[in-house]
């Protein structure tokens, strides 16, 4: 990764409290048990297990169940201890564990999608199971009665889903990098809209109810905040991962994006601060600070007996610009860019020290992360990788 650059009130670093192994496949998700020293996780080798520390202080399963598909995701819900399980044949399994999580009890099954189950989501409020597939549906069933209440089919597989419990608006990131947004009734939905702003697939959302803030993750290696309750339309973009964004999660008491990629990195985010949205790129057929012809400007470089430039964009003020007059490099904290990005040289010189200085925290999990999950209670942050390895972090010398 690039070399770290921290904002002396975030120096230090997470510290990793435990390491959970023993799964012989990728562990697809894995959840901190709330007010337990627990852990829940599903993986490729089919297992569901519950890990529970012992006096030796490792972690070893109470429970240990097989699937008959591989598990790719699941929910659990510490209320009622209801564990939903997305299984690669497109069933979605739901069991109840007991008080002292020892074991576990079917409940019911669905048949939700054709394909692999991608992401599940349970919401006490409407008793609701909403789930995303490789099938490029999204479904909701009812989970008291088991029925399904309806579907909308998406333009690709989808890994992103977030539902906001208020005004029942679910929103779906697809691999086409596109996120839907649907109104759902009872057994209903009406599509809002859809918007894209990803050159790459949406792997994962986050959700922040109170700000009425959407953060998309993606292949593409960038992070986009969408102003949904403001209804201005902006975007926000971060840029901070060198590969694809596997998992999100938001601390709502610090305002602080947690962000997690294949990478390995594990990166705090300040979104306590005023960001501006970076500038579209201008469309020119020459560079707009020199004047000179890019390559295609057959007419200008005649004119001009001038062997024609390749065109770059400064990232700053989204002019066209040759490399000449874009030698410079910058970061542009505010605007996302955390590393250095191409700048003009006039930009270049109006950025001062103070724009310069960090608005997120790198950190090296030293494993490709699937997914993460955070306890703010405890300032725990769970990562699961493909290295079949969970580790559990303290994350509260960052995230303050």
């Amino acid at each position: 990764m690039a070399a770290e650059t921290q904002p002396k009130a975030l120096t230090r670093r997470p510290l990793l409290l435990n390491k959970v192994e023993g799964s012989q496949e990728v562990v697809n998700m894995a959840a901190i048990v709330p007010k337990e020293d627990g852990v829940i996780s599903v993986s490729e080798d089919r297992t569901v297990r519950v890990w529970l520390k012992r006096d030796s202080g490792q972690y070893w399963p109470s429970i240990y169940h097989a699937m008959p598909s591989p598990c790719s995701c699941m929910s659990f819900n510490p209320e009622t201890r209801r564990l939903s399980i997305g299984l690669d044949n497109g069933t979605i399994s739901e069991f109840i564990l007991s008080e002292d999580y020892n074991k576990m009890t079917l409940v019911k099954s669905y048949q939700a999608h054709q394909s692999r189950v991608m992401m599940i989501l349970f919401v006490l409020e409407m008793e609701w199971i909403l789930s995303t597939g490789q099938d490029k549906h999204f479904t909701w069933h009812c989970s008291e009665s088991g029925q399904r209440l309806g579907g909308y089919r998406t333009s690709a597989g989808a890994c992103g889903l977030q539902f906001d419990v208020e005004t029942r608006h679910v929103f779906v990131g697809d691999h086409s990098g596109q996120v839907t947004i649907l109104k759902l009734e009872q057994e209903s939905c009406s599509l809002v809209t859809t918007f894209k702003g990803h050159t790459g697939g949406v792997t994962a959302l986050c959700w922040d109810p109170i700000q009425r803030v959407l953060f998309s993750g993606s292949s593409d290696h960038s992070i986009i905040m969408w102003d949904i309750g403001g209804r201005k339309g902006t975007a926000i973009e971060l840029q901070g991962h060198n590969d694809k964004v596997q998992s999100l999660s938001y601390a709502h008491h610090t305002r602080q994006l947690i962000s997690c990629g294949a990478d390995g990195g594990i990166v705090v985010w300040n979104m306590d601060v005023e960001r501006q949205e970076t500038p579209e790129w201008l469309d020119s057929d020459s560079c707009q600070k020199c004047d000179q012809p890019f390559f295609w400007n057959f007419k200008q470089m005649w004119d001009s007996k001038k062997i024609g430039l390749r065109q770059h964009h400064c990232r700053k003020c989204g002019k066209a610009v040759c490399g000449k007059c874009s030698s410079k490099r910058s970061s542009i904290p505010l605007m996302g860019f955390e590393f250095e990005v191409r700048v003009c040289d006039s930009c270049h010189e109006s950025i001062t020290d103070e724009e310069r200085a960090p608005t997120a925290t790198f950190h090296d999990s030293k494993h490709n992360i699937v997914h993460v999950h955070f306890d703010a209670t405890r300032g725990w942050l769970l990562t699961s990788g493909t290295d079949k390895v969970i580790k559990l972090w303290d994350m509260t010398p960052v995230v303050s």
